[in-house]
């Protein structure tokens, strides 16, 4: 059976655009047009994925998220925040409203449809696993399972920073504020192959799986500021 996508923006022509691709990609795609349409939306038609614009009429994309992570049938629901705003306090904003990526606008249709895959193929192990562990647990009203989305694990703030060398953290730092290999290494004048063998140990070191991910650790842990 196809996956639903909820796209909520309350310009037309992007929620056509961006409608019409992933209709062509296979997907069932419903639209909103504001943040309070599309948390009714949510709750009757239960998407595989939302994305969403932030600022909106009625109910801007933050609120949106977090109305939605307070519903626990929702809280491992993947989210996308597009949005025109790229300063970092508002990239915190959407990572501390609990979007799993943040995708600044222009973006290309490719890429959007590439992160869909990407999330959609992890929250479907999880809901697998999650079934597996309530088979497995039937008397057990919370079977423990892995949460890549809020990243609980064993390391503290103090542990993970001891154990990043300081261009990790460097890299770590411009990472967050949204820049690619080659500007990363621009900047710290190692090539972009060099940059990406620091950031496969930082996945490594934070137990992250992908780029995203780690900047939500980060950010949430308090490792950039």
């Amino acid at each position: 059976m196809p996956l639903t996508i909820l796209v909520v923006d309350d310009d037309l022509g992007t929620r056509l655009s961006i409608s019409d691709y992933l209709e062509l990609s296979g997907y069932i795609v419903i639209t909103a047009d504001d943040g309070q349409e599309a948390l009714e939306i949510v709750e009757e038609y239960h998407p595989d994925l939302i994305v969403t614009d932030i600022v909106m009429p009625r109910m801007n994309g933050y609120e949106l998220v977090r109305q939605v992570r307070q519903k626990p049938a929702f809280r491992l629901l993947p989210v996308i925040l597009l949005t025109a705003r790229i300063k970092t306090q508002e990239r915190i904003l959407g990572y501390q409203s609990g979007c799993d990526l943040y995708l600044p606008k222009p973006f290309e249709l490719e890429e959007l449809a590439a992160a869909i895959r990407n999330l959609l193929e992890r929250s479907q192990i999880m809901k697998s696993e999650y079934g597996f562990s309530h088979q497995e647990n039937p008397g057990n009203s919370a079977p423990k399972v892995a949460d890549s989305y809020n990243h609980v694990n064993h390391f503290e703030k103090g542990e993970v920073l001891l154990s990043l060398s300081s261009r990790e953290q460097e890299v770590l730092y411009l990472l967050t504020h949204g820049l690619s290999n080659a500007q990363m290494g621009n900047q710290l004048h190692l090539s972009p192959r060099t940059v990406e063998k620091y950031v496969s140990s930082l996945l490594k070191k934070t137990d992250t799986n992908n780029r995203a991910e780690l900047v939500r650790f980060a950010i949430t842990h308090g490792l950039v500021k």
